[in-house]
């Protein structure tokens, strides 16, 4: 399995959520038991657990509040940390239909560590940027409905 095809399936995983069963077996097999995120709120630690499995329902049902319908990879560029380990930044498209009918398309990166196990990959870290205010930039979000 290359990189490019790990985040493919991802992203398939990503895009099955959003219908109304978010398939959280399938987002999870793609994360370390534990890893880390950051962005603009800080930085935060997460297990692959129960826990988890409940921010991702709470994340999918948010992200069909604010009218996500489906995500592509647009590219995959990868730099190698050791024998083991990556640093995959992944540039994204994600597809929404506004408020008021509008389809809108987002271009946004997302930077990945990753480990590779028994020639598989799985994410112990990721770091993003600002997707709320994305969001309110293109009137897909209002500060009332960011919780």
């Amino acid at each position: 399995m290359t990189i490019a095809d790990f985040f493919a399936g991802y992203v398939d995983a990503f895009n099955r959520s959003l219908a109304e069963t978010v398939d959280t077996e399938g987002i999870q097999r793609h994360f370390s038991s534990c890893f880390v995120g950051a962005g603009p709120q800080g930085v935060q630690c997460g297990q692959n657990d129960e826990q988890f499995t409940e921010m991702l329902q709470q994340g999918y049902a948010f992200y069909r509040q604010v009218g996500t319908k489906s995500m592509s990879v647009r590219n995959v560029t990868t730099t190698p940390i050791d024998d083991a380990h990556w640093l995959a930044r992944v540039a994204y498209r994600a597809h929404y239909v506004k408020p008021g009918g509008e389809p809108l398309d987002l271009d946004f990166e997302v930077s990945y560590m990753l480990a590779e196990r028994e020639e598989a990959y799985e994410i112990f870290a990721f770091v993003t940027g600002d997707e709320m205010a994305l969001y309110r930039e293109h009137g897909l979000l209002r500060d009332s409905d960011a919780s």
